[in-house]
């Protein structure tokens, strides 16, 4: 087994008055020759954005970009015609393929929006773009993980354009759960969303992130009551 952990208050850090913004890997002004990626996972950006501000237009191609919203309502609006809100309990994706641009915007005027925006390489190119949105408050469970994305859109979540895999696990003091690597040359991204956990025999708290590889499972136990993210990646590019 082979890992590489990145404590919470190592991360790019870059504070722009309306975003708030930590990066896990280089981003941006943000750059940090060991920390360009982890396998086809891009980009990890923990934003927070303030009331009534936003990302204007921008284009992207050829990533899969998915965003969870952790607290808050970011208003999403692209050149296919969609105009959406997500919210904590919301993932979406945005397939950008052969070229698309996007706009996201705090929704309220009173409160600020806080979510995770991932970049992950696609396994295909110039694909056309495509866009979803789910809501996974149905299908969460406590003290076990369940998925929310995958590569097959016919699965449970929503599907992306690469053989990877995320979950979600909120657990309770003292609980745990095993997670299997779902593809051989897979690794898995642990970024831990609240509390405190030991992941194979390491602890972890609250916006820390380890990565681990060439094993076939891993063991999550929960020190504190916590929520957890796993993003299960290729390690190869």
């Amino acid at each position: 087994m082979n890992r590489i952990i990145h404590k919470a208050a190592t991360r790019g850090h870059a504070n722009h008055g309306w975003l708030d913004t930590h990066h896990t890997f280089s981003f941006a002004n943000y750059r940090h020759p060991e920390r360009m990626n982890f396998g086809v996972l891009r980009v990890l950006n923990d934003d927070q954005v303030s009331p009534g501000m936003g990302f204007g237009t921008h284009p992207h191609d050829n990533m899969e970009i998915i965003s969870i919203p952790l607290e808050g309502d970011l208003e999403h609006k692209d050149s296919m015609g969609n105009v959406a809100v997500i919210k904590e309990g919301d993932v979406q994706v945005l397939s950008a393929g052969t070229g698309i641009y996007h706009s996201e915007y705090n929704k309220n005027k009173d409160k600020k929006v806080q979510f995770l925006q991932i970049w992950i390489f696609p396994k295909t190119k110039n694909v056309t773009p495509r866009y979803d949105q789910i809501s996974i408050r149905d299908i969460e469970k406590t003290n076990q993980f369940y998925q929310v994305l995958s590569p097959y859109k016919e699965d449970q979540g929503v599907w992306i354009n690469q053989d990877a895999w995320f979950h979600i696990g909120k657990f309770e003091k003292g609980k745990s759960d095993n997670y299997e690597i779902k593809k051989t040359g897979n690794g898995v991204y642990v970024f831990i969303l609240e509390g405190s956990v030991e992941v194979n025999g390491e602890q972890l708290n609250k916006r820390d992130g380890m990565g681990i590889w060439d094993t076939p499972n891993l063991q999550v136990n929960a020190i504190d009551r916590a929520r957890v993210l796993l993003i299960e990646v290729p390690m190869n590019l």
